[in-house]
Order: C-alpha cells, then structure tokens, then sequence
C-alpha cells in the first residue's frame, strides 16, 4: 500500500540505505514540528523493548513521541523502511574485541558479542530477514569480523564467507531457540517421549533417553548448544584454514 511519501521510482530498500548512511535529509517538507529521524528511531526501538516487534507501527511509534501518524511520513515513508533502520541501530557497534589473539580466539569473541547485542532486544530475533544487512551499524560488525581473519592465508572471498556463516549460525540458532522458547514449556517433553519410544524403531534415540541426555539440569541449554555449535564449527574451520597453509 502506497504511503504519504512513498516514491515508486525508489525502492524501499535504495530509501533506507539513504536514510541509514545520512545520504537523504528526512523531514525537510513542511513546517518544522521538533522531531527527528534519530529520535524515531529511539522511539521505536524504546516501543519494541516494551513490547515487542509485533507493535511496531507508524501510529504506534507516533503516539509514543506525542506526534500524528502523518508527521512520521516526513522522516520515515513505510513501516517496512522504519524496520530495516530498527534493526541495523538495535543491533549496536561492536565492544572491543581482543587484539593479536589468533583468529578462532577474535571471531568467537565477535561471535558472542553479537549474541549479546541480540540478547539486549531480544526481539530483535522476531525481526523479517528481507535483505541484507547494509547499515553502519552491521558494517562494522562485518568490518570486525573480517579484521579477525586478517592474518590467516586465505582469499578474501573465502574470508567474508567465513564471517557471513559464524554470523548466521548465531543468529539462527539463538531464533529457534527463542521461538521454542516463546512456544511454552519443554519440560514434559522427554517423558512423553519415553512413553512412545520403541527401542527397535528407535534404537539409537532410546539410547540418549537411557542416558539422560535431555534430562541435565546443570547445563544451560541456550549456552551450552550455542557454544557447542560454534565450536565444532570453528573447529572446521582449522582444518579449512591450515589446508591453505600447507606448502
């Protein structure tokens, strides 16, 4: 549906890169009403936290700031274009991360960084993957990630396909873990499961259950897995290196 400012020479995605990178000055129609792109944005990040992505919208974001719907159309043309600024400001800049520690040692701290990041606007994983990243804010957790593999004797293809996969496995493995999470409790679900299980059909699952592999509640599962899944994959990701280092 077209919006008060909507330009159809101009895609939505062209429009919030604009805006993102300071390349367009929103809000330069009509009379000045003391509001800016960058406080939209806080207000929209500030209704998210409260209450979530699913309430975000232009009239939810304008009542939050005591303006009318209409006055955001001078900053922000859709709610599409407000989401994509949302989610490259929500994610942050990167912390400092350790300097001529190797490469594995760098990228998993990067790796757990971005998982803080997310853990700060845990709704931040409930957002729509449109698009690419391309704001400045996710250029420079790219930029960082890359910086960590500067030392090691690959191409730089080959580099930014590892960052891009570090970068996707936690971001995947933290949404499904929150969207089970949102689902409700799972704590029934290795004694239900034991009711049904046949040891001839499912003989190497009875197995786990027998040894209480579901069953650790010392281990905090979102870590563990996370941290689990992140080593063996950088644990793949020695052997690919040191190939390139081999004469």
């Amino acid at each position: 549906m077209d919006t008060p400012e909507a330009d159809s020479g101009t895609s939505a995605a062209a429009k919030s890169f604009a805006l993102m990178w300071g390349l367009d000055e929103p809000g330069t129609r009509g009379p000045k009403r003391g509001l800016s792109l960058d406080q939209v944005i806080a207000a929209a990040i500030e209704v998210a936290d409260a209450e979530g992505v699913t309430a975000l919208s232009m009239s939810r974001v304008a009542k939050h700031l005591g303006f009318t719907t209409m006055s955001l159309y001078r900053y922000v043309d859709s709610k599409d274009t407000l989401l994509t600024l949302v989610s490259d400001r929500a994610i942050g800049l990167p912390p400092e991360l350790p300097a001529q520690v190797g490469w594995r040692a760098g990228i998993e701290a990067w790796a757990w960084g971005i998982a803080a990041s997310m853990r700060r606007h845990p709704w931040f994983l409930d957002l729509p993957l449109a698009a690419p990243p391309m704001g400045p804010c996710n250029m420079a957790w790219l930029d960082a990630g890359l910086g960590m593999f500067a030392e090691a004797a690959v191409p730089e293809s080959i580099k930014l396909q590892l960052v891009l996969n570090v970068s996707l496995y936690m971001i995947g493995r933290m949404r499904v873990a929150k969207e089970m999470a949102d689902g409700g409790e799972t704590d029934e679900y290795p004694a239900l499961l034991s009711q049904v299980l046949d040891p001839q059909r499912f003989p190497a699952l009875t197995r786990a259950f027998a040894a209480q592999a579901f069953e650790d509640d010392d281990v905090e599962w979102d870590d563990a897995d996370l941290r689990f899944g992140l080593d063996r994959l950088l644990d793949g990701y020695e052997q690919f290196i040191r190939s390139y280092e081999q004469p």
